[in-house]
């Protein structure tokens, strides 16, 4: 049975969800405010979060959640239309969907995002000589096989350029998600430690294959 961590301050919204999913078969933790969010996500299966929310917004706990547990599949619910909104949204999350919705088509996207995360990729994936697995946390070399220890935010910034594999990020896209804070102009936080990753995945850190450089604009893992 799959969980669900259900983040909705509206308690007759989160209420008629709730049973939705649970009629649904799915088994659902439910939380108010996004403070606790972060303990709970690791053994979740799927996120459905509410955008309006007290305290930090969901924009925000998404970008936290989603830099704690990479795999962990995000569903924005809002009321919001707006098309930067979404765009906001979708920067690290995997499904967008506004109010009001169908219970019939929540389920379905649900549905949809737990058969994607499902799929051999999450368990295992193979980038040049390092083979990748998510739900250890592992990252070893198949030349050695030996683990490759990384500090937990190269490892997330890994993790958040595999999960959007094959296209180009910007360090504005990366820092937001791995931090969960707004970019600053100027900052070189994410170049700093995307050359200290590339010290430990690349066999040439100054001819990088495994996270390229595409000049002017972002990085990219290419699978």
């Amino acid at each position: 049975m799959a969980t669900v961590l259900y983040i909705e301050d509206d308690k007759e919204i989160g209420g008629w969800v709730k049973d939705h999913l649970e009629r649904a078969g799915y088994r659902v933790d439910w939380l108010p405010s996004g403070e606790r969010a972060a303990e709970r996500v690791k053994d979740s299966d799927i996120v459905v979060l509410d955008v309006m929310l007290p305290g930090l917004d969901g924009f925000t706990v998404g970008r936290r959640l989603k830099a704690e547990a990479p795999s962990v599949p995000i569903l924005m619910l809002s009321a919001r239309t707006d098309v930067e909104d979404k765009l906001t949204g979708l920067q690290f999350a995997d499904d967008y969907v506004t109010k009001p919705f169908h219970p019939d088509e929540l389920t379905a996207r649900i549905e949809v995002l737990l058969r994607r995360s499902d799929s051999p990729s999450r368990s295992e994936l193979r980038v040049g000589h390092l083979r990748i697995r998510p739900q250890d946390n592992a990252v070893t070399d198949t030349r050695t096989g030996e683990d490759i220890v990384l500090t937990g935010k190269q490892y997330h910034i890994f993790m958040y350029l595999l999960k959007h594999a094959n296209r180009i990020l910007t360090k504005e896209q990366i820092y937001e998600a791995v931090w969960g804070e707004p970019y600053l102009e100027g900052d070189k936080t994410v170049h700093v430690h995307i050359r200290y990753l590339r010290e430990k995945i690349e066999l040439d850190p100054s001819a990088p294959t495994i996270v390229e450089t595409i000049r002017g604009i972002g990085y990219r893992v290419k699978l």
